[in-house]
């Protein structure tokens, strides 16, 4: 190769191969950086609970999309697969959430909540929007983009 490169460009064979090194060192040390950290979790929803949910949603500094939910309701495992995307995607501007209503009452029973799925949005630790039963990807992500902007 180094020929071929020497004939288009007029260099020397040893500057060739130094740049060629050089050029594989760069993607090599852009390759490590762009892969993920093996012990950062992936980006997904945040598993709230009773507990932690004044902390990690009503006291977050960017608007929060919280999924309530339980195993064995169908129509929550129809929108995981959206909240995973959405969490993936707004990640760092927007938290997104999920609680297990079966597990933890309080937060659900406090909150109204009468049928899952259902989908609340907060901003600055107030009720913004709520969807209840299944609803669309592109529905769920226009009522976060209205927050996020």
């Amino acid at each position: 190769m180094g020929n071929f490169v020497k004939s288009l460009f007029g260099k020397k064979e040893d500057e060739v191969d130094a740049a060629v090194s050089t050029a594989e060192a760069v993607v090599e040390a852009a390759s490590e950086a762009a892969a993920p950290a093996a012990d950062l979790p992936p980006a997904g929803p945040v598993h709230v609970s009773d507990d932690t949910f004044e902390e990690l949603v009503l006291n977050a500094p960017v608007p929060v999309m919280v999924d309530f939910w339980a195993p064995w309701c169908g129509p929550c495992r129809m929108i995981a697969p959206i909240v995973e995307d959405l969490a993936a995607r707004y990640e760092g501007r927007a938290v997104i959430a999920k609680i297990n209503t079966d597990e933890n009452v309080d937060v659900a029973t406090n909150l109204g909540i009468m049928g899952i799925p259902t989908v609340i949005l907060f901003l600055d630790g107030e009720e913004v929007d709520r969807v209840v039963g299944f609803a669309p990807g592109h529905t769920l992500e226009d009522k976060l983009k209205a927050l996020t902007g």
